[in-house]
């Protein structure tokens, strides 16, 4: 893994997990708007990282604790997971013994996806991601979950470094099968699973609900897939900072 981190260590800490296809540089639009208050980590997937061997979804999460533990991070006050990003934040919220006051998964891709459809959609998935950096990003518009410009960069920077075999070992231990990992229920009151009612990942939505009883779903309308963190970074981290200090989300017109 590689870390970006903007803002003073001495600040509380917000961690980041990017989406598919992108670096951990993804989330920096919106922690320009953090870092005054706030200590923003950006830790970028070993799969994006060049030289770097993906091992499996429990190394990812011990090089995030030890790197917290080399920073020492006591408390997290918010934990912010885009689409696949979910998948790493789960294991990490079930592992880490650092207390986690708030989480906000925006899209969270909550699939379980057998075996056979994981190992089938790892050609795919390596092709759409490297043709972005082999085309320089023409290609955005065709694949993948966005195409809008603001994230080229961040897609062009993942697909230079990607190998075969990072996103295959990936994918082997990544959204499985298996039951949605427990929470405390007071942890689910303080997180906030937003989906997008124009994404495709909308459909995961009733399992998590099912899931999670105690939590928070609020719908952004009208709304793709990250679309409010990517086209406004400032108001995506002005909505980040009132859940920090209020618990709540802001009143925003497009909220359900």
């Amino acid at each position: 893994m590689e870390f970006r981190t903007m803002g003073n260590k001495a600040n509380p800490a917000i961690l980041f997990f990017h989406a598919m296809g992108v670096t951990g540089d993804s989330s920096v639009p919106v922690a320009e708007h953090l870092q005054e208050k706030y200590y923003c980590i950006m830790p970028t997937s070993t799969v994006y990282c060049a030289g770097q061997k993906y091992r499996s979804k429990s190394d990812e999460v011990q090089q995030i604790i030890n790197f917290l533990k080399k920073q020492k991070i006591k408390e997290i006050p918010l934990v912010v997971a885009s689409s696949i990003g979910a998948d790493l934040a789960m294991a990490f919220l079930t592992s880490t013994e650092i207390p986690v006051k708030h989480v906000f998964f925006d899209g969270g891709q909550f699939a379980q996806i057998n075996k056979l459809t994981r190992k089938i959609m790892v050609p795919f998935l390596y092709l759409a991601i490297k043709s972005l950096y082999w085309s320089k990003g023409k290609t955005l518009k065709k694949i993948l979950w966005c195409d809008d410009e603001q994230i080229k960069p961040y897609f062009i920077a993942a697909g230079k470094n990607l190998t075969y075999g990072n996103i295959r070992r990936q994918m082997a231990d990544s959204l499985e099968e298996k039951p949605f990992p427990a929470l405390p229920e007071e942890l689910q009151r303080r997180t906030f699973w937003e989906f997008g009612n124009k994404e495709d990942h909308f459909k995961y939505r009733a399992a998590v609900m099912k899931a999670y009883p105690s939590g928070n779903f609020p719908v952004f309308d009208g709304h793709n897939h990250m679309q409010y963190q990517i086209r406004d970074p400032k108001g995506f981290a002005e909505m980040l900072i009132a859940i920090i200090e209020t618990g709540e989300l802001p009143q925003l017109a497009f909220i359900k």
